[in-house]
């Protein structure tokens, strides 16, 4: 399977390009602010699959001079046009070798391995990314955890894909985007907990917190199975020995 990004196409980015934090999304940013505050020194960073740059905004709101990165065109260019005062670049087919080394105090990465399909890409791309950190820097990783491709959630259906229940880590795996017009399915990579921790040892990381954000009653959204079953993983990774 080659690296690929399920977005890139113009369809997909417009769709991608209104949705901010609704539902489900919600839950992987949440906690976001406090886990960065706790851990991140410094004020430099990098968004690692910035898409449209929803994330990237959020990081300069938190105060970071930040760098937003993509293989998607389509998704710069929306980001582009909605943040003109940004820095989005591309980096073709995965490659970060224009990245500069030592320079980030902060890697964000939201959802960008859940595209990315095999452990040898994925410890190559950690590795990369473990060069661009500066010296006691971190990333922050948001993956989806493999329980949201066999339940039902605010933002997300997959009642649809039966095949999910029996997919290991690195299957494709199938889920419709609830918040969006788009309802074509998105096909991620299924990776365990396990097999992710692997992958960081490989590529000389070490996590430093390991966070699986869970919904509560109070919150202004009627839940479906978020209160019960954590829709994402947040590692705090930093360099290892």
């Amino acid at each position: 399977m080659s690296f690929s990004n399920t977005y890139d196409d113009a369809a997909r980015a417009e769709a991608y390009d209104r949705l901010e934090f609704p539902g489900t999304y919600y839950l992987a940013f949440r906690d976001l602010p406090a886990i960065i505050e706790a851990y991140v020194r410094g004020r430099r960073a990098l968004d690692f699959g910035c898409g449209t740059g929803r994330s990237t905004r959020f990081l300069r709101k938190l105060g970071f001079d930040v760098v937003g990165v993509d293989i998607a065109e389509p998704m710069l260019a929306r980001a582009r046009e909605r943040d003109p005062q940004g820095d989005y670049r591309l980096v073709p087919d995965g490659d970060l070798s224009s990245l500069e080394p030592g320079a980030n105090d902060l890697i964000l990465s939201a959802f960008t391995f859940d595209n990315i399909p095999t452990k040898e890409k994925k410890v190559a791309l950690f590795g990369a990314l473990k060069r661009a950190l500066a010296t006691g820097g971190c990333i922050v990783s948001v993956v989806s955890s493999p329980d949201i491709y066999v339940n039902e959630w605010v933002s997300f259906s997959t009642k649809d894909f039966p095949g999910n229940r029996t997919a290991k880590s690195g299957d494709a795996v199938r889920i419709v985007m609830l918040d969006v017009e788009d309802r074509r399915p998105v096909e991620d990579i299924i990776w365990s907990d396990e097999d992710y921790r692997e992958v960081f040892r490989q590529s000389g990381l070490a996590p430093i917190k390991t966070c699986w954000p869970l919904a509560r009653a109070s919150e202004p959204y009627a839940w479906v199975s978020e209160t019960r079953i954590a829709p994402w993983v947040i590692y705090v990774l930093g360099a290892g020995n």
